[in-house]
């Protein structure tokens, strides 16, 4: 039999060969494990699902099985963001794109609120001082800003 005829019978058959890395039950262990860290001392925890070698549709899969919660945010600086919850609160995928629509990063944030969604010390601070600065001039015109419409 040749090598031809041999490979072109194995095609008929219909196997289908799935590869597996077998990171996807240590992945979904890791985030238990994370889950358990940040419930016990508030420590948070990034996995950067570019930097794992996954099998083709591996990824497809891990993200299956977390699901997706009730949460989502999205946002564009300098390409678009997605951040959404997962099934398992505290678990939260974050998707990047880059200006060209292309994916450049995904990662699963263990955290109870998204690190790019947290402000930065510094826009609280100039928040801060629009604010003052607002009631110090009074809102609309006059000297107190109108709080339930009442004056």
């Amino acid at each position: 039999m040749s090598p031809e005829t041999g490979a072109s019978r194995l095609a008929a058959i219909g196997v289908a060969v799935e590869l597996e890395s077998g990171n996807i039950p240590l992945l979904l262990h890791e985030l238990r494990h994370a889950l358990e860290a940040l419930l016990a001392d508030g420590k948070t925890h990034v996995v950067d699902l570019r930097a794992i070698p996954l099998a083709p549709g591996e990824e497809d899969r891990l993200l299956q099985a977390l699901g997706e919660g009730e949460l989502v945010a999205e946002f564009d600086a300098q390409g678009r963001s997605e951040i959404r919850e997962c099934r398992y609160p505290g678990i939260w995928r974050v998707t990047h794109w880059n200006t060209a629509g292309e994916l450049s990063g995904r990662y699963l944030e263990v955290t109870f609120a998204p690190t790019l969604l947290a402000s930065q010390p510094q826009e609280v601070r100039a928040g801060l001082d629009r604010l003052s600065e607002l009631l110090r001039h009074g809102a609309s015109g006059s000297p107190e800003p109108r709080i339930n419409g009442n004056g």
